[in-house]
Order: structure tokens, then sequence, then C-alpha cells
């Protein structure tokens, strides 16, 4: 598993994490089962603090994507919950779809890149 920390981003480190693993598990680069660095091994490896790897790997518990175990540590397991992750995205969207808006994109031109990313994750 590779991290890869933009320090100059105005995107909390937290959040780099999980949306990188996140798309790690999308690519299949991880799946259902794999276990994921221990906490301190994680920070070690990044060069942050343990808190910070702690907070992304709760937040990514809260959202599905793994279950915590004292003896097994992080592990990924992806929540069934469809209807959640459909509320999720909604409001993921709306924003972006907002942002969209104030910048003049056209609605044709949002589904023709939704449809090329959501290809690139279903090859």
């Amino acid at each position: 598993m590779y991290i890869s920390i933009d320090f100059n981003s105005d995107e909390a480190i937290y959040v780099q994490i999980c949306n990188q693993i996140i798309m790690q598990i999308a690519s299949k680069e991880i799946n259902e089962g794999d276990n994921l660095p221990s906490v301190r091994e994680m920070a070690d490896t990044i060069g942050i603090n343990m808190h910070t790897v702690n907070k992304a790997y709760s937040v990514l518990r809260q959202q599905g994507y793994l279950t915590l175990d004292r003896r097994k540590g992080a592990i990924i397991s992806l929540s069934p919950d469809k209807y959640k992750a459909m509320i999720e995205l909604k409001n993921t969207l709306q924003i972006l779809m907002a942002q969209a808006v104030c910048k003049d994109i056209a609605r044709e031109e949002v589904h023709e890149l939704i449809d090329i990313i959501y290809d690139e994750w279903n090859k």
C-alpha cells in the first residue's frame, strides 16, 4: 500500500489518506479482508502524527470501508448499506454540481466526465 501526502495541499492530511485508501479499494489494489498498516506504522512511513492516521481510520470506519479490531488492526470491510452510500453521494454531488454551474460547465460535459471516471473504475 502506498500513500502519498501533499503537505502543501489545502486538503487535510487525514482526508488525503481516506481518499487514497478508497481509490485503492475501488481500483482493487487492496481488497476486502486486507489489513491496513497499523496506525503507528502508517504514521512512521508517511512521517505524520499517529492521531492523524487514527482519525483517517476512524472516518473510514464510520463511512463503512473498514473495521477496527484491537488485535487484528484495521481491516478492509465494505458495508453493503447502499441507501446510506447513495445519500452520501448525493450530498457530495450537490456541492460539486453547484461548483460546475458556477463555472458554466454544461450538463452534457458533466455527464461525459462522470462516464469517463466511472469507466476508469470498472475496467
